[in-house]
């Protein structure tokens, strides 16, 4: 049975489902039909939703709940209609930091990483283990947060943290710099505590990105802060917790990336909220990126 006479069936069927909801006859047209001139891949199915431009049940909320109501217990999305661009997904850092969240809120989380591709789900430490547990066997890595959103715990609470989320499953430490040491020049007391936290993550096998809080520092803090990191061994330089004043600025990303150079990664997080923003970002020289709105933005890939 060739593909067309497939889309001819499955338009029937659904036909038959949607009358069945008490709608009449009910025109859906298949996605292998020949559209009119300049209306390719549209459905005036107008006897069910006047003036649509849906192709079909999947992608409308008004004909999938009909279906539904109608018995169904799940509706089938093709690729085709469903397909997010993979790069942008493996950009994002899918993150959940908010002191209310619940499981539920994390499991769906970890669920949407796996979904789309993300490359790692981000939490408190506290819902590491349920992170790993939910990603298990997929790509996707376990990130968590140290000092946060501070930065002004000490030293050895920063490792102990770090030994204890790399013991139940993090494969990604997102440390706060002591923004106060940087800004009263003691970078010795910087590096060391950047050092230490990088020895404990590459010890567990796990990488270190380094939080700089970037809206409480000059442009020569940064400078600084992102080479203090280079030097103790870190493996990204990153904006912003999203807790403070102000989040990532596509500046700030190009300073950071002009300092670390090629070989250290370079993270944007904070504000970042559509595609537009995240192309911004990456064109600066962003090679990872923060976000809780990530769903939204790698859903814009396939519009």
């Amino acid at each position: 049975m060739d593909p067309a006479e497939l889309e001819r069936i499955a338009a029937e069927i659904a036909n038959q489902i949607l009358a069945g909801a008490g709608q009449g006859e009910v025109r859906v047209t298949p996605v292998a039909a020949s559209p009119a001139k300049g209306q390719e891949g549209l459905n005036h199915s107008d006897d069910v939703c006047p003036g649509c431009v849906q192709r079909c049940a999947q992608m409308c909320h008004s004909k999938a709940k009909r279906i539904v109501d109608a018995g169904a217990d799940r509706i089938s999305a093709s690729e085709q209609l469903t397909k997010v661009d993979p790069a942008i997904a493996a950009l994002i850092d899918h993150t959940i930091l908010k002191p209310e969240a619940t499981r539920e809120e994390i499991r769906k989380v970890c669920a949407e990483a796996r979904q789309y591709g993300f490359a790692s789900v981000c939490v408190n430490p506290y819902w590491v283990p349920l992170v790993a547990a939910e990603l298990k066997g997929t790509p996707v890595k376990v990130c968590t947060v140290v000092g946060f959103p501070l930065g002004a715990t000490s030293t050895a609470a920063k490792v102990c943290e770090t030994d204890m989320a790399v013991r139940v499953g993090a494969q990604e430490i997102d440390m706060v710099i002591n923004v106060g040491a940087l800004k009263g020049g003691d970078h010795d007391a910087v590096k060391r505590d950047i050092q230490s936290v990088a020895e404990a993550s590459h010890k567990g096998g796990a990488i270190l990105k380094v939080i700089l809080e970037t809206a409480l520092l000059s442009d020569e803090e940064k400078v600084a802060a992102c080479t203090l990191s280079k030097l103790a061994g870190a493996d990204f330089v990153k904006t912003s917790t999203g807790f403070s004043k102000s989040g990532a600025t596509a500046q700030d990303i190009a300073l950071m990336r002009r300092v670390v150079g090629p070989e250290m990664g370079v993270k944007a997080s904070g504000g970042i909220r559509t595609l537009d923003d995240l192309k911004t970002m990456a064109a600066a020289g962003a090679s990872r990126i923060g976000a809780s709105a990530s769903v939204k933005i790698v859903e814009a890939t396939a519009r």
